[in-house]
């Protein structure tokens, strides 16, 4: 079992030109994204987070239960659902801004348990920014380290957000040596101001940086460099692209058995290269369909 750690929201995305192009609705944030796309390429998932009782909220339930994610970690409350404004690009890039103030994830608290089986937890996104819940998380995070479990981190910075740039950077520094595999974008890694060898001797024992149409590279502690070229791809947008390529990575890895910080060290320049592989397969799917919609497995074959 991979638990996914975070928000479920809705994104408010347009369907044209202009800043209230008929904006529609859809079920988003970046850990709901993740949880989706694990799923559907054929790892059992389960969710943890904390969602409304509102429409929205039954409906990013409702999302969830169809696509065989456990909701079981899953908590309720009667504030509103957080809401996204995307607005995008002529490449497809999406930006956003955001209503968060009340609203059912930020009262998120550390379950009690996790699910039976679980082998891995993965956090990122809002989660980890907005208080008192941000707190939970990573008390979440570092109690799954204690307990020996791989843990994934995708800070996916929304600046918008951070009230206090040095702040967070600082915080996302005491976050790593409780992180097994760091992923990141080449965005974030700018905003970060840090660099792929500074962030492994911190903790991680591999860095996953991904580039747009550049591809991804991960960097491993043995200083070996595992760069691999996009797929090519029609593209629609890119909501849930990086998500995707979460959960491809987990998905691989679980296939590999190789959850475990000893095991990426095993991995080598071939393993590396599948899997970076399977993950811009993965992404390019995404961002040829709107909206967040992740492959799943039958699309891509077998790992």
């Amino acid at each position: 079992m991979i638990v996914v750690a975070g928000e479920a929201l809705i994104d408010l995305v347009p369907q044209g030109t202009g800043a209230l192009a008929g904006l529609q609705p859809a079920l988003g944030g970046g850990p709901y994204n993740t949880a989706v796309a694990l799923s559907r390429l054929g790892s059992p998932t389960a969710f943890c987070s904390r969602t409304s009782r509102d429409a929205f909220g039954e409906a990013l339930l409702g999302r969830l239960r169809e696509s065989g994610v456990d909701v079981s970690t899953v908590q309720r409350g009667p504030e509103p659902t957080t809401l996204a404004v995307a607005t995008i690009d002529g490449n497809g890039s999406a930006a956003y801004s955001f209503y968060v103030d009340g609203t059912a994830d930020r009262l998120f608290t550390v379950p009690a348990a996790l699910p039976t089986g679980t082998r891995a937890v993965s956090f990122g996104t809002c989660s980890l920014v907005l208080e008192p819940g941000a707190s939970a998380y990573e008390e979440l995070l570092r109690s799954a380290a204690a307990q020996g479990l791989f843990t994934t981190l995708d800070p996916n910075i929304r600046p918008g957000l951070i009230r206090d740039a040095d702040a967070y950077r600082a915080r996302f520094k005491s976050w790593l040596p409780s992180v097994s595999l760091l992923k990141l974008s080449e965005e974030d890694a700018e905003w970060l101001g840090g660099n792929p060898r500074d962030w492994l001797s911190a903790g991680p024992s591999a860095v996953v940086i991904t580039q747009g149409g550049d591809g991804l590279t991960a960097f491993t502690r043995d200083g070996v460099v595992h760069p691999v070229p996009a797929e090519e791809a029609d593209v629609v947008d890119t909501i849930g692209a990086g998500d995707t390529v979460n959960a491809a990575l987990l998905h691989g890895l679980s296939v590999l058995d190789a959850l475990s910080p000893a095991a990426l060290q095993l991995m080598g320049t071939a393993g590396w290269r599948h899997l970076l592989r399977y993950a811009a397969r993965a992404a390019a799917i995404t961002c040829s369909r709107a909206g967040a919609e992740p492959p799943y497995g039958y699309e891509l074959g077998v790992f």
